[in-house]
């Protein structure tokens, strides 16, 4: 395992949410850590806490009891306006229902990290661009997000995901309304450019399928994390 500064640390982490008169804890005492250049796959049930991990990674919401580092930087510490800057700075989300902006056009919609952290220069333009022939939708740039089959849609999400070069991706059941040979060229998309771009990518599904792909597979049961294989 690489000795350079984790790209995220979970330390002793839970989540408990109020129910009435009740409290449920939705993660208990979660010990994780994730480097720069891992696929990573977290499998669970509905309801096991996958959700709820990502919200905690990305600052979204905070921890109960624990501490969440994203590169180096402790989230509780941090205000709610520089955790949405360092989201945008450094993490790239993808959505199982994509959640493209539909008044945007492809290129627009990869472009909008981009111009959400400023970065508007040639060199931005040149990027996009190169993402776009990579996701082979160069010829769609111009279109809107309803002119697209599925497949395409959720490649036009991978490519805005990593257009600001993020230290981590974090995908919530990526392929969950794609067909199986649709999500199967997805997912291949999805690692190559991962693994390209040195980026910390941690993938939620319920696709056992993936395992194989992953250099890490973690698994949630009832807010515990039970089980980590490590890829020889």
């Amino acid at each position: 395992m690489s000795s350079a500064q984790p790209v995220v640390e979970l330390h002793d982490v839970s989540k408990s949410y109020a129910e009435g008169d009740a409290v449920r804890e939705v993660l208990s005492n979660v010990q994780l850590t994730l480097h720069a250049g891992e696929f990573v796959v977290l499998l669970g049930r509905s309801g096991s806490g996958k959700s709820t991990l990502l919200n905690l990674i990305s600052g979204i919401d905070l921890p109960s009891r624990g501490t969440v580092r994203v590169d180096g930087r402790e989230l509780v510490a941090l205000s709610e306006h520089q955790r949405t800057l360092l989201r945008r700075e450094r993490i790239g989300f993808i959505f199982q229902a994509f959640n493209l902006l539909p008044t945007l056009t492809v290129e627009e919609n990869i472009r909008l990290p981009l111009e959400l952290t400023g970065r508007t220069g040639p060199e931005s333009r040149e990027r996009v661009r190169g993402l776009l022939d990579t996701v082979g939708l160069g010829n769609r740039a111009s279109s809107f997000p309803d002119r697209l089959s599925g497949g395409e849609q959720q490649r036009v999400a991978v490519a805005r995901a990593l257009a600001h070069a993020p230290r981590l991706l974090l995908a919530d059941e990526p392929t969950g309304n794609l067909d199986e040979q649709t999500g199967r060229k997805v997912l291949d998309l999805l690692e190559g450019l991962t693994r390209k771009e040195k980026a910390c990518a941690l993938i939620v599904t319920h696709d056992p399928g993936l395992v194989s792909r992953a250099d890490r597979v973690l698994k949630l049961e009832a807010g515990h994390l039970v089980e980590q294989e490590v890829r020889a």
